[in-house]
């Protein structure tokens, strides 16, 4: 491997002492302990720092506290997620600025795809922390917080996988002139609903685009199971319904969901859903939203769990691993199965579960999504089942990877060999390039959710109401148009906001809330959210990917207090990304000794 910057390594140990106040990023630093940095390029080890614009207030912080550690630090900033994937997956980093946010509300989802070795965004392979994954996946709540600091320390303490930085706040700020504030809300985890949305001028409903914002332009995939990124989070969220549903604090609901009801049988291991029939697949024809005629239904639920579930399904699967504890899916139509099951914790019979609130009693079960008729009790029922007790499969159907799409147009669309796919030439259902203005534009989505993506480009991507979405009911979407404008960075998200362009920033950054603050048009909405952010090494042909020592000098240079202070206490520390979920009990304090004890063990290694 390269050795990066080794010469006269001693330096780096052999360094003053200084004293500053945190008053700028750029002027972040150590304690009163921490040593001087070795002139660049003259000693010291040069650590080389991926992150992307977004975050370059974190990086100059992070920059400055290595630096006075005795690092010499090289910045990679790059100007967008795409960019910064690129050099990632190239390898040019030692440590990259990466953050994590648990949008299903429970701790599996925060370890499972980072760090299980084959997880969907692992670069791990360690045997002790796929056991204490699959072991706290089995465990109760009040059994699962030892299992998880166990974890924490492993992947912390012992091996120094991650360098945590803190929790974030998750925020949004909106016009309260023209954005009916009782139509906003802001949840723990789950992104921000469209359908509820709605003007304080009702009368602008149908004439007018309510107008948000995103940083990123590039969109990885508009099929749900193909990405799980900030690019199609809140996007894919909306264009496609689920099976169940996160209230604001993070319980499980059927409440505007694809279901009326769910259940779950005695033992954890068995769950039903039974479906609602006013939902039907929305599609775009000359540019404009249009009820496809094709209603959302059983098969197609099947369909979308079993396809979710296996790697194999489509090519560059992103989230499988949230899903591996699924076994089967199945359509029921023997009435008399739900009377015999009983469910957890003995409370009557699925059945029953099942029937709780509805108009009509479920007097038939069909296989046929369009024979359902629930006004008639006629019915569908899906059940699901997993490979073990394990009820956080609830949370993972909640997710946008959950979405259920069209078994008929994927199908129709997806006729490519998943082993020999080439990106040049196939094209997959959800490719961002067949809803992108020009020569590639021919938009083949259907979409079960309350909005569709028409058309986008560089500078917005445009939605409209899905004609065919829960008409009548409290969930039919309220406005016509959901325009999302795509700016980079939080000052133009800002400037955007207060001069009206925009009338939602979702993600507001801490350093803006004084602003939004001071502006009486304004509203800001906080709460503490799953979101933590954290410096992931690069784990191969870089000196930190084979030198424990060398990744626990760098962890204990980050000083999270000082952090915080930037931030004007506006984050929380953290120690892992299952931080916000459990509470452990760990916490990283920076330590100058440390520093130095792990540099001179690395530097001695080297020179063996």
């Amino acid at each position: 491997m390269k050795k990066r910057a080794l010469i006269t390594l001693g330096l780096a140990l052999s360094l003053t002492m200084s004293a500053c106040s945190v008053q700028t990023e750029s002027e972040a630093v150590g304690d009163n302990t921490a040593p001087s940095p070795a002139p660049q390029g003259q000693g010291g080890i040069t650590i080389e720092l991926l992150g992307q614009s977004s975050g370059e207030s974190d990086l100059n912080i992070i920059r400055d506290q290595l630096t006075k550690n005795g690092f010499n630090v090289k910045l990679n900033l790059q100007p967008d997620y795409g960019s910064f994937k690129t050099q990632e997956d190239a390898g040019n980093y030692d440590i990259s600025l990466s953050s994590w946010t648990t949008v299903t509300g429970n701790p599996d989802y925060a370890v499972r795809s980072l760090f299980k070795t084959g997880g969907d965004y692992s670069k791990l392979a360690d045997p002790e922390i796929d056991k204490l994954i699959d072991e706290a996946a089995t465990q109760t709540p009040d059994q699962f917080s030892e299992t998880y600091k166990k974890f924490e320390q492993r992947l912390v303490t012992d091996k120094a996988y991650i360098v945590p930085l803190y929790n974030s706040l998750k925020s949004q700020a909106f016009n309260k002139e023209v954005v009916d504030e009782k139509s906003i809300r802001l949840s723990k985890s789950r992104s921000l609903p469209w359908e509820e949305l709605d003007f304080v001028d009702k009368s602008k409903r149908a004439s007018a685009p309510l107008i948000l914002q995103q940083a990123s332009s590039t969109l990885t995939s508009l099929d749900p199971i193909k990405g799980n990124d900030g690019s199609i989070n809140m996007l894919n969220t909306n264009m496609y319904v689920r099976l169940v549903n996160l209230t604001d604090d993070d319980v499980i609901t059927s409440k505007g969901s694809l279901s009326l009801n769910h259940s779950i049988a005695d033992g954890n291991s068995e769950y039903y859903f039974l479906l609602r029939d006013d939902i039907h697949f929305a599609k775009v024809e000359n540019k404009a939203a249009v009820d496809s005629g094709e209603r959302v239904g059983a098969e197609d639920v099947v369909f979308s769990l079993l396809r979710a579930k296996d790697k194999n399904s489509v090519p560059d699967h992103r989230t499988y691993t949230l899903h591996e504890h699924i076994k089967n899916a199945e359509i029921v139509t023997d009435l008399q199965a739900l009377e015999a099951v009983k469910q957890v914790g003995g409370n009557g019979t699925v059945k029953e579960a099942l029937e709780k609130g509805l108009n009509a009693k479920i007097a038939a079960l069909v296989a046929d999504k369009n024979q359902a008729n629930n006004k008639e009790g006629k019915y569908q029922v899906v059940k699901l089942t997993t490979t073990e007790p394990f009820p956080q499969v609830l949370n993972y159907l909640a997710h946008q990877s959950g979405g259920i799409v069209s078994k008929q147009q994927v199908e129709k669309i997806n006729t490519y060999d998943v082993a020999t796919f080439d990106k040049n030439k196939d094209i997959p259902y959800g490719d961002q390039n067949t809803v992108t203005e020009g020569d590639k534009y021919n938009n083949t989505l259907y979409a079960s959710g309350p909005y569709i993506l028409a058309y986008k480009n560089d500078y917005e991507g445009v939605f409209y109401k899905n004609p065919g979405y829960m008409k009548g009911t409290e969930h039919e979407p309220r406005v016509s148009q959901i325009t999302v404008r795509f700016i980079k960075d939080a000052d133009s998200s800002l400037s955007a906001l207060r001069s009206g362009e925009i009338h939602v920033y979702y993600g507001v950054p801490e350093t803006k809330y004084d602003i939004v603050k001071g502006e009486s048009k304004l509203k800001l909405q906080t709460l503490p959210s799953n979101g933590v952010t954290y410096l992931l090494f690069n784990t191969k042909n870089r000196e930190v990917a084979k030198s424990e020592d060398l990744r626990k000098a760098l962890l204990y240079s980050i000083n999270q207090d000082e952090i915080l202070q930037f931030y004007k206490n506006n984050k929380l520390k953290a120690f892992s990304t299952v931080s916000p979920l459990v509470k452990t009990g760990n916490e990283l304090k920076a330590d100058p000794t440390k520093v130095k004890e792990y540099l001179t063990k690395y530097i001695e290694s080297v020179k063996k």
